[in-house]
């Protein structure tokens, strides 16, 4: 009888330590995520002044400018539906748009040297590494989430209370992960 019942108290403090440790893996997960979102908004606001900026240089580059807009304001739709795989795909698409931005920007000199442009992409840059570190570490929670709800016996008590995997964020594209290329 004795080894019954201690057999059910360890039985139980399993399920209550598995059960304790996926709540709180799912909410360092969700913690991490709105580290990203604030660096996301911090980016949000920064993009009108940057292409405000390229604007006065660049004016018959209009097309790149629309896209970055339109990337944008697409980007911050995604963060109001809530899913974090949309976001994660509008998220890439503005990144790629904003570099065209600044490829424009090496073909007007004057526009390089204006220092309102420079400080807005020092700005960015330093958003963007901030970003970078953020993602890292969500990525890292996601790791450990997923690896725990998936590991066994632990999954049977993420399968019973409807704990799930989430996405990681990462780069959709061939093109962005490969190395670019420099010329001198």
């Amino acid at each position: 009888m004795l080894i019954v019942i201690a057999l059910v108290v360890l039985v139980g403090l399993f399920f209550m330590g598995s059960y304790n440790k996926l709540v709180s893996l799912k909410n360092k997960v969700m913690e991490s995520w709105s580290g990203i979102d604030v660096q996301l908004k911090r980016r949000y606001d920064l993009i009108p002044n940057i292409v405000n900026t390229v604007k006065g240089y660049a004016a018959h580059e209009s097309g790149t400018l629309e896209k970055v807009i339109q990337a944008r304001n697409q980007a911050m739709s995604a963060g109001n539906s809530g899913n974090i795989g949309d976001r994660i795909q509008a998220e890439n698409a503005l990144s790629g748009t904003l570099r065209s931005l600044f490829a424009l920007s090496e073909s007007y000199p004057d526009l390089k040297a204006n220092t309102n442009f420079l400080s807005l992409q020092n700005t960015l840059s330093e958003i963007e590494e901030s970003l970078a570190n953020a993602r890292r570490y969500y990525n890292a929670l996601v790791r450990d989430n997923n690896t725990y709800v998936e590991s066994f016996p632990s999954n049977l008590i993420a399968n019973a209370f409807q704990f799930g995997k989430f996405e990681f964020f990462e780069l959709e594209s061939d093109a962005e992960r490969a190395t670019p290329e420099v010329k001198f």
